[in-house]
């Protein structure tokens, strides 16, 4: 079959899509003067989550049946393609850290014995002989100095050395895309309307809307992979996937941090209320250092507003935001004195049927494929998926991993 014309869609244009197309150049059956791989995305590639999120990679993420796979095909990804400078590579520490927020405001921080002299802050760098022990005595390690002092309870190591890494998703997803186009895929921008196909013959074409001209164009395949994110079930109605949005901000801290990242549990101070100092409120934002010198920060997600038609129509809250500046700054000054440099917000894909997805493997038509589902762990999880995938396509079946509870036929 691999000797035959195939016109192979992927359907999306985020990192499971933009990987299925590279594993699918890479694949030793590819040949392309017999194949067309193209990847048909709405608006733009990395235009959603995979734009947009932190870019954490653990080996002690899920499902275990890939993700050993995908985090070993992320260090060899780097090591070909230079990935350290080209797409921020690098192994980093990973910690569960709580603390106890402070108010951000200079009258707050006299109030508290924050300053120095007139009220000014301290410099982190500057630390006294006297607050390093007290961190080191605490478990702390030492190079994690971007954190108040006083603000820091405890920290715990979530894995050993050589377990966690991270990327730059967005420079990571504009890679992939740019390898398999060097390999012959093309990249088309174009809303899907339909996927044509019959229980006898399987897929034959996808019609979508062209970005530029709004006319509506079809284009032949042998195969489709739908890599659509949360955008999933307006591709294909039957699959059980469900949108979250989540929010983010992008820091340029004050000076140069530690590469870690942090898994947050702050107690930010409360206001009194009645005469009556209220119960603090505890949030739990996820704060990456990135080798760019900034410093990426998400809360938790929400279900207030509905989807949208695409990635350029995502509302960004920017009371959510500030939420998680707040929170941040709050115990440390190094990020509350720094330059926000984005708001941003996206959609991340859950599937409900498998409380944590994805689903990956063929779809119950011939020629029709789902990769997609992937939670907040798809660019972990991103290389992994889309070699499984350039093997359900060329192969029939995967090889690298066993991955049957993921059949998206147990859930359609």
């Amino acid at each position: 079959m691999a000797s035959q014309e195939r016109h192979i869609v992927v359907i999306g244009g985020g990192i499971i899509g933009c990987s299925a197309a590279y594993f699918l150049t890479r694949h030793p059956s590819y040949d392309p003067s017999k194949h067309k791989i193209t990847i048909l995305e709405a608006t733009e590639i990395a235009g959603g989550a995979s734009g947009k999120a932190g870019g954490l990679l653990a080996l002690w993420a899920y499902p275990s049946n890939i993700v050993p796979l995908s985090y070993k095909l992320h260090a060899e990804l780097a090591k070909e393609h230079n990935g350290e400078e080209r797409w921020g590579y690098r192994e980093v520490g990973c910690g569960q850290l709580i603390a106890e927020g402070r108010k951000t405001s200079s009258k707050a921080a006299e109030e508290q014995g924050q300053g120095e002299g007139e009220g000014e802050a301290v410099s982190l760098g500057k630390r006294s002989g006297k607050a390093m022990e007290a961190l080191r005595a605490a478990g702390f390690p030492e190079d994690l100095d971007w954190f108040d002092p006083e603000a820091l309870r405890s920290y715990e190591d979530m894995g050993d050395p050589g377990e966690t890494a991270q990327v730059y998703p967005f420079l990571f997803t504009t890679s992939m895309a740019r390898l398999a186009e060097e390999k012959g895929a093309r990249v088309v921008l174009g809303q899907v309307t339909n996927i044509d196909h019959s229980t006898d013959a399987g897929v034959r074409s996808v019609t979508y809307t062209e970005k530029d001209t709004g006319t509506s164009q079809t284009m032949p395949a042998t195969d489709v992979v739908i890599a659509a994110g949360p955008w999933t079930r307006g591709v294909f109605p039957r699959a059980p996937i469900s949108a979250l949005r989540a929010h983010s901000v992008v820091v340029r801290p004050t000076r140069p941090v530690s590469a870690y990242t942090l898994f947050t549990s702050l107690a930010l101070p409360a206001e009194k209320e009645g005469g009556r100092r209220a119960r603090p409120t505890v949030v739990s934002p996820e704060i990456y250092a990135r080798p760019d010198d900034t410093v990426y920060a998400c809360g938790e997600g929400d279900t207030t507003v509905p989807l949208p038609k695409t990635t350029a129509d995502v509302a960004v809250d920017p009371a959510r935001c500030q939420e998680i500046i707040d929170s941040i700054g709050s115990v440390s000054r190094v990020l509350r004195d720094g330059e926000v440099v984005r708001r941003q917000a996206c959609y991340l894909p859950n599937v409900a049927a498998t409380r944590g997805g994805p689903l990956i493997g063929h779809a119950g038509v011939k020629g029709l494929y789902m990769a997609t589902g992937h939670t907040c762990w798809g660019i972990q999880n991103a290389p992994g998926t889309g070699k499984l995938i350039s093997e359900f396509v060329f192969d029939g079946e995967a090889k690298s991993a066993r991955i049957g509870q993921l059949d998206p036929r147990k859930f359609l």
